[in-house]
């Protein structure tokens, strides 16, 4: 079946897989759509035969609600790389803010970050950024089906993010930065929802391993036949 763990800050996706194979004693582990370390949130994590549904579940919609920094960029796009450029943000306001959004949402094209695990001719181009040899990533597009301002407290901007498959929030923000022309880069992120999985169904990865070990895992398990719509 299908955990919904809520990833904490600085753990890879990679880390509450082994950390669930550990704990359950089980070998059959994965998970159904990355989150950096910056992320937290919604990580489904597939158990056993579920594992099988990873084609599916990776392929859904999914939601956020992020914060961007304005007038500082980073090499990763995020508050964990080195400062690039800092700009002044003495043009920029409310107006010119909600324009630079309103650009950015139905089917665009989108280029991964250099810090991504996407792969260029076999490698992922993290490899190629920390050699510092530079690499043109193709694009590809994506749906923003929703892209929604929650606050504006300047320098940071709070905001609501439904997309599809393939988006980099990173990305976007960094996208805002260069359209308001002062540079941007993203301060926090949590995924409120993958497909048919929210922070309703999540539990933490403390939760997972005290139920593990006294036997009540399956209230939270999720079985396969209801994974799929």
């Amino acid at each position: 079946g299908v955990l919904v763990i809520d990833k904490s800050q600085g753990m890879t996706s990679h880390d509450v897989v082994a950390a669930t194979r550990k704990a359950l004693g089980l070998k059959r582990v994965g998970h159904a759509g990355t989150l950096d370390p910056l992320a937290t949130g919604v990580l489904p994590i597939l158990l056993g035969e579920a594992t099988k549904l990873s084609p599916y579940l990776t392929a859904v919609e999914k939601e956020y609600r992020a914060t961007l920094c304005l007038g500082i960029e980073t090499d990763t796009l995020d508050s964990q790389g080195h400062v690039l450029r800092t700009s002044p943000i003495d043009e920029v306001d409310d107006k010119t803010i909600r324009e630079a959004f309103s650009q950015l949402q139905g089917s665009i094209r989108q280029a991964p970050p250099a810090f991504s695990a996407v792969k260029v001719h076999g490698t992922p181009l993290y490899k190629y950024a920390r050699k510092g040899q530079p690499v043109v990533p193709p694009q590809r597009e994506v749906t923003i089906y929703a892209l929604k301002i929650v606050e504006i407290s300047l320098p940071r901007v709070e905001f609501f993010v439904h997309c599809s498959k393939g988006t980099y929030i990173r990305q976007l923000a960094s996208d805002i930065g260069q359209k308001l022309g002062c540079g941007a880069h993203l301060t926090s992120l949590r995924r409120t929802r993958s497909g048919p999985f929210t922070l309703s169904h999540a539990i933490s990865l403390e939760e997972m391993e005290s139920m593990g070990r006294q036997g009540t895992l399956h209230s939270s398990l999720i079985p396969m036949s209801k994974a799929l719509n």
